[in-house]
């Protein structure tokens, strides 16, 4: 485990470089390098606790052997229930060590989506936070082992007391169960006693994340990122940085839950052999004050975060001078929001675009000039793109500054969606990657989004897709029809908007969805807005919703 911050000792400046290329390497091969040429910088900070990169891929060992211990074997699926902290990282290197597949399940979901995606994946085990091991209790059956990580020794004594009786509130019991199939994440791996025992990988072909997402073609399903996708996408944005290497510092609060943070700040943290400060959740003042504390240079945000930074630095002023690059992603990113981050802190802004299926990082804002506000930048290193028309009479590429859709082809394109073949061919089409959003490109190579093909909402750099709210918001009593559509929002970017067709005699009680969508939802895709429709919603001839005209 890793040391109390203060006996840390100082990294020493380096002139070791970066990973050469991400070929033949296995996703756990970016810790296990830092390791080798940087053993004793500071790899993650949290709370009072430090682990260098020695500490911390010594633990992903320990991890992999304490997994091989209960049985896990290449191809056999763990799914990870974590906030940013430490064992999150150690956790995924372990499995990824084992030969064994991450399945990264949300916090944000809710009992039905996490068993749903445990019986999807036919997870073995799951690695879970104690807090919301309730999260578990429609998929405990399916499960051989539930291991528990908690937070609470990290928290002074009067907040582990208040963490203590927020988890009974939540789980319901004082003591979270320990027998056969239930036991702590720590405990398990002090009682190992057995070394790791490497497996044989192909990095370009073997599974090594499975994360949920609607896709490019609207419905829910789960994408599947090869160990080369990942350190592909890792090594092109340690690229983009111009090769900065063991000389960077991270504040790591974006959720590595969430593809952008498992990429760049999980992943492409330990390409760059940074520093990361982890926070296990968002808060704009507790995060400043880490950010002075720590001073780092680095911030991966989405513009919501911005947002919450800058309603907090307009009364309380902070010395963010350390920050040089802010990365920010998710969804679109207005200017102004921007500019004024600029001058709280006097980083350089840019825009970034990925998406899930491409590991998910394919353009980024220039770190090294002014930055291009309203476009989202070049193509990473060795991603190639493409702008299309697609008719009847096949597909042409347009011209500059002409609208089509966004075909990506690189090595960070996904191998597929789990075990859902049908929906693989559509997105994928001879190596291509069709993205479903609308984008033009300027004569400079730069890069716009300017809509999307689908209707897919993203909400503070979450995808919401409308087809899975409207069937929760049909099960209301009461409810004969329901759309669901974006509405722009200046913090989140887009909030989701339902309007109601009730059936007649029924009575309108917004509560009532508000509360059915707050069981049944996880919260970025609870609608805010619902507006009561007085006849049918807008149809077309085919009898389909037109959802243009309920924008």
């Amino acid at each position: 485990m890793g040391h109390l911050l203060q006996n840390r000792q100082a990294s020493v400046p380096t002139l070791v470089e970066g990973i050469a290329y991400y070929k033949g390497l296995p996703a756990f091969g970016l810790l296990r390098y830092a390791a080798e040429v940087i053993p004793d910088r500071d790899a993650v900070i949290y709370g009072s606790q430090c682990w260098t990169y020695a500490q911390l891929n010594h633990d992903s060992v320990r991890a992999a052997a304490m997994l091989q211990r209960l049985g896990i074997a290449p191809g056999d699926r763990v799914g990870v229930l974590l906030p940013n902290v430490p064992e999150f990282l150690i956790a995924i290197n372990g499995i990824w060590r084992c030969g064994g597949i991450v399945v990264a399940l949300s916090p944000l979901m809710v009992p039905d989506e996490v068993t749903q995606l445990v019986q999807q994946t036919k997870c073995r085990v799951v690695i879970t936070l104690d807090m919301l091991a309730h999260l578990l209790g429609g998929c405990q059956s399916h499960l051989e082992k539930t291991l528990y990580v908690s937070i609470r020794e990290h928290l002074p004594s009067l907040k582990q007391i208040g963490y203590l009786w927020v988890r009974m509130q939540r789980t319901g019991v004082l003591s979270l169960p320990s027998d056969a199939s239930h036991s702590w994440f720590w405990n398990e791996i002090e009682q190992a006693r057995r070394e790791w025992k490497p497996v044989a990988i192909d990095p370009a072909t073997d599974p090594a994340y499975i994360l949920p997402t609607g896709g490019t073609t609207g419905s829910p399903k789960s994408v599947t990122l090869s160990h080369e996708n990942m350190v592909a996408n890792a090594w092109q944005q340690f690229q983009w940085a111009g090769r900065t290497f063991a000389s960077e510092t991270m504040m790591a609060v974006l959720p590595f839950f969430h593809s952008y943070g498992v990429s760049a700040i999980a992943m492409g943290g330990a390409a760059m052999g940074a520093t990361l400060i982890l926070h296990h959740r968002f808060n704009a003042r507790q995060v400043i004050q880490l950010m002075q504390q720590h001073q780092p240079t680095v911030l991966h945000a989405v513009p919501a975060m911005l947002v919450a930074f800058n309603e907090r630095l307009r009364d309380y002023p902070a010395d963010l001078r350390s920050l040089k690059w802010v990365i920010c992603g998710g969804a679109p990113l207005e200017a102004k929001i921007a500019e004024e981050f600029t001058e709280h802190c006097g980083a350089v802004v840019v825009e970034g675009f990925g998406l899930s299926e491409s590991s998910p990082v394919t353009h980024v804002g220039d770190l090294f000039s002014e930055p291009r506000y309203g476009t989202i930048g070049y193509p990473l290193p060795e991603t190639r793109c493409r702008i299309i028309e697609e008719s009847l009479s096949g597909i042409r590429d347009v011209g500059v500054n002409q609208v089509g859709e966004l075909l990506i082809r690189g090595p960070q394109v996904m191998l597929g969606y789990w075990e859902n073949p049908t929906a693989t061919a559509e997105a994928l089409r001879d190596g291509w990657l069709f993205t479903g959003d609308l984008a033009m490109r300027d004569r400079e190579g730069l890069f716009e989004i300017v809509g999307r093909k689908k209707d897919l909402i993203i909400t503070s750099g979450f995808n919401v897709y409308p087809a899975e709210v409207e069937a929760v918001l049909r099960t209301v009593e009461g409810v004969q029809d329901a759309a669901v559509v974006s509405a722009p929002d200046p913090k989140r970017g887009e909030v989701v908007k339902a309007f109601i067709v009730m059936k007649p005699g029924s009575v309108w009680d917004e509560e009532k969805l508000r509360q059915h969508c707050r069981d049944h939802l996880s919260k970025h895709k609870q609608p805010r807005l619902y507006e009561r429709c007085s006849g049918d919603l807008p149809r077309n001839f085919l009898g389909k919703v037109v959802r243009r005209r309920l924008r």
